[in-house]
């Protein structure tokens, strides 16, 4: 992404467990925050957090920021859009109702992928319910990987919208999510002013961080491109870093976020994937370089500087007390994991066996 490496994370409040952040100093047309909370890190950091629990988690932070947009007067009323599955994760109508903002309606439409001779062909809308409420502010809430989805999608609701002489006043997006939702959002932004000149833009919300995205198999042969999310070259918030590195083994999992939609309402699914990944890691654990899988998954090689590791996290604009803290907490996990001997082959069967043991229920 052009301009990224000038990209600054930039403090905007804390409110009890609650620290929303600023991507600044990017040339952006929109606003993108990173929000951070105990309870999203936690669902991001376990896999063992499944069903209902996965809404939960994203509520307390959700309805701080709908608070913070309402006070700026980025949102007086709210139209609802939820992309069938993964967006019923996200507690976008729940979180309207906390903060007295009111929802009009709430729109759902199913993006499916469509494949021809098991290759990827494309997304079809199979249903939809769309709701029209001109100059509102439509709120969705999703997982963004390609974008594909979201861009399809959003296609196909400004089409109807300006069938019908309506227009948007803005877009609240909230997401697990990669950077590339950025791009997409900034192309958009200029496409829809192009007929809405009015249009406010995008305000794009993540959860934790803006990561990024495998484009092939990783360095362990295993990763899913464009699927599987990851540091490396994104946006991390500081104390979400923190709290994973002080959560376990949470920085060796398969991805920042497992499907949404699985883990909550395809539970299983959700069990034979995350299996999947450490039973393959189990297998390749005698040809995997442990030290570059780690560095692959901190998001930078080792040793590194304070000042290096600064740039490379985007913290410049972050209290450099906290900042070397945290670049402490860093370094003595690093000489942990050294002394501790942690190997693949024993990291892989000690999750396994936790893992099955926390969803048991949910085997038989």
């Amino acid at each position: 992404m052009e301009n990224w490496n000038n990209v600054r994370l930039t403090p905007v409040f804390t409110d009890e467990e609650t620290k929303c952040y600023e991507l600044t100093d990017g040339n952006f047309i929109n606003q993108y925050y990173i929000i951070s909370h105990p309870e999203t890190s936690r669902l991001m950091n376990s896999p063992e957090v499944v069903g209902f629990e996965v809404y939960q988690c994203l509520l307390p932070s959700t309805c701080r920021m709908m608070r913070f947009f309402k006070e700026q007067g980025k949102i007086t009323s709210a139209n609802i859009l939820s992309i069938l599955r993964g967006a019923l994760n996200y507690p976008m109508e729940e979180s309207c109702y906390h903060e007295h903002i009111r929802v009009h309606d709430i729109s759902f439409l199913s993006s499916e992928r469509v494949f021809h001779h098991e290759e990827l062909a494309g997304l079809e809308i199979k249903y939809s319910k769309l709701a029209m409420v001109p100059d509102s502010t439509l709120v969705i809430g999703d997982i963004i990987a390609s974008g594909d989805t979201l861009k399809h999608c959003l296609g196909y609701v400004t089409e109807k919208y300006r069938r019908h002489n309506a227009k948007l006043r803005n877009i609240i997006f909230f997401t697990i999510g990669a950077f590339r939702g950025i791009e997409l959002m900034e192309q958009m932004t200029k496409e829809f002013r192009e007929f809405w000149p009015e249009f406010e833009g995008f305000i794009g919300v993540y959860y934790g961080g803006t990561f990024n995205m495998y484009n092939d198999r990783g360095m362990t042969g295993i990763q899913v491109p464009l699927v599987d999310f990851y540091w490396k070259d994104g946006i991390v918030a500081p104390d979400y870093r923190k709290r994973t590195l002080e959560d376990g083994d949470a920085l060796f999992e398969k991805c920042t976020i497992y499907d949404g939609g699985a883990r909550r309402y395809e539970i299983l699914d959700h069990i034979h994937e995350v299996s999947e990944y450490w039973e393959d890691m189990l297998a390749r654990a005698d040809v995997i370089d442990f030290d570059a899988f780690l560095h692959d998954k901190l998001g930078y090689d080792t040793p590194i500087s304070f000042e290096d590791w600064r740039e490379v996290n985007h913290y410049q604009n972050l209290d450099e007390a906290e900042m070397r803290e945290l670049y402490a907490v860093e370094r003595r996990f690093l000489d942990n994991v050294k002394a501790s001997g942690m190997n693949l082959k024993d990291l892989a069967e000690k999750r396994l066996s936790e893992f099955h043991t926390a969803l048991r229920k949910y085997m038989i």
